[in-house]
């Protein structure tokens, strides 16, 4: 109840906040293959050098484990979390190799409330989730509903389609709070699946839609930023960031900035 309370009571104090200044928000998105790179090397150092390299503000990492077996028992957000001074959130996606697999926030400013929700999808395929967290984005920021995801990866699109479904009835509310949905949507630019999306959201990745996988050679587009209102942002910068080696997916990242207008 405190924590319903909490929410709701910081959504009337953005509400409230009628001359915010504009802002910029650096956004990262990132599958990180729970730390393996492509040199068969599980190294967590090298993903924070990459992600503090570009200075984000908030991070939607896929693929990340929690004291897995195949990941040597490690706490991967934990490490993350203290080598990148972060603050740091883990949405459980499925039990797996005797921990926990799934995505995750990193955010340079606290996490004010979290929440996370499981995909629908078919039983025979992996789980899927999406984490939503609640950050106060700066003195002069709105208060922010950031998500990170990872769509199902399976070559029907059925599954991706209801998930993407499922993602807009559960984050889109009305013009609402400033939002943001980030992740692996396993998807290019021209499907049904981006379809969805965009009927809600304004994609800040179509300024650059340069392939993100596999990082080595990269031939496909399948990590994407989402933003809404789409009158409240303006997007800087969007570009994949050159790093061959660290994940087998290379890290996007969308530089935004709030402009406090809406829609009259």
């Amino acid at each position: 109840m405190n924590r319903i309370f909490s929410s709701l009571l910081l959504l009337l104090v953005w509400a409230s906040d009628e001359q915010t200044v504009p802002r910029t928000l650096r956004v990262l998105t990132y599958n990180i293959h729970h730390g393996e790179g492509t040199d068969g090397r599980v190294d967590l150092s090298r993903l924070a050098g990459v992600m503090k390299s570009v200075q984000p503000d908030v991070v939607a990492l896929q693929v990340v484990d929690r004291c897995t077996e195949r990941s040597g028992g490690v706490d991967q957000l934990a490490e993350l979390e203290r080598l990148t001074d972060m603050h740091a959130e883990f949405g459980k996606a499925m039990d797996y190799s005797g921990g926990g697999y799934g995505v995750a926030v990193l955010s340079r400013w606290p996490l004010l409330s979290t929440g996370n929700h499981p995909l629908p999808g078919s039983p025979d395929r992996e789980p899927r989730t999406a984490l939503t967290v609640q950050v106060g984005s700066g003195e002069r920021g709105p208060l922010l509903q950031f998500t990170s995801t990872h769509l199902d990866q399976g070559r029907d699109p059925e599954d991706r389609m209801a998930q993407a479904r499922y993602l807009n009835e559960l984050l889109v509310r009305g013009e609402g709070q400033p939002a943001i949905l980030a992740g692996d949507m396993n998807s290019r630019p021209d499907t049904e699946v981006m379809e969805i999306f965009e009927a809600q959201w304004a994609m800040a990745s179509a300024v650059d839609p340069s392939p993100t996988t596999p990082s080595g050679r990269p031939r496909s587009h399948v990590d994407h930023v989402f933003f809404r209102p789409a009158e409240s942002w303006r997007v800087l910068e969007s570009r994949v960031i050159d790093e061959p080696v660290a994940s087998d997916h290379r890290p996007l990242l969308v530089v935004l900035e709030w402009t406090g207008q809406r829609r009259p």
